[in-house]
């Protein structure tokens, strides 16, 4: 049997897809500065106050749930349409049956586990913030020597937040598209997929090694960093799997 990529270069719109990362980014770090405000409201370092910093961030993280799930639900719903998008059409140019097959992919339950994971990561943001404001707190205690640097640490609590949310943002929407393109390939008998980066400076080494290698869906390989993964489905991760699918 023959078979053939699915050049996502042509079809995955790098734009788009740095778009829905960049709006994702920007809704995650409106929850930042609202944990930075509700931190900035007390003495950095004040550990009467951090029972009630600690309860005002879980009741905050509690309240997101709602919008957490809308705003997760718009990004996969964006990151989907570009994938299906792509495939059908890549089924433009083969077969009326293979776009049938792709329409018909079983993504609903994945998408479902998405969101999810999503909604988790976002209510996450308050709570591991309340956690690192209480260890900086603990150790400003136990070694007052530190204790204007813990504070000025404590103070910056927004902006570590920030990094946070864009970090889940770049590794979210890029691990999104890669597992919903894994189960439309799969689903029409691809067995695998070439390993494609980004091609630029930012690509650490082990990812580079990997560039047009071919990878089994069902064996992510170990990396020479001694990660294991799929192209794209890692933290911080721009590569992209670029199936190979039979040729009907």
């Amino acid at each position: 049997m023959r078979t053939q990529t699915r050049d996502r270069r042509k079809s995955r719109g790098p734009a788009r897809a740095r778009k829905a990362e960049v709006h994702y980014a920007s809704q995650l770090r409106r929850v930042a500065r609202q944990v930075g405000q509700f931190i900035g409201m007390f003495p950095p370092g004040d550990a009467e106050a951090l029972p009630t910093i600690t309860r005002m961030l879980e009741h905050y993280s509690d309240a997101l749930s709602d919008w957490a799930v809308r705003t997760a639900t718009k990004m996969l719903e964006n990151v989907n349409q570009r994938d299906m998008q792509g495939w059908l059409e890549l089924a433009s140019e083969m077969s009326v049956a293979l776009k049938d097959e792709i329409r018909g992919a079983p993504t609903g339950q994945l998408f479902k586990s998405l969101l999810d994971e999503q909604v988790e990561l976002i209510k996450s943001l308050p709570r591991d913030a309340a956690k690192r404001v209480h260890e900086l707190t603990i150790k400003g205690l136990e070694d007052s020597t530190r204790a204007k640097e813990i504070a000025k640490e404590i103070a910056r609590s927004g902006e570590v937040t920030a990094s946070r949310a864009n970090l889940i943002a770049r590794t979210e929407v890029a691990r999104a598209a890669s597992t919903l393109t894994q189960a439309r390939a799969e689903h029409i008998g691809s067995t695998g997929y070439i390993w494609r980066t980004s091609r630029d400076s930012d690509v650490r080494h082990s990812h580079k090694q990997m560039e047009g290698k071919f990878v089994r869906w069902d064996s992510p390989p170990t990396l020479s960093d001694g990660t294991t993964t799929h192209a794209g489905q890692i933290y911080n991760c721009r590569c992209y799997p670029e199936p190979v699918i039979p040729e009907v």
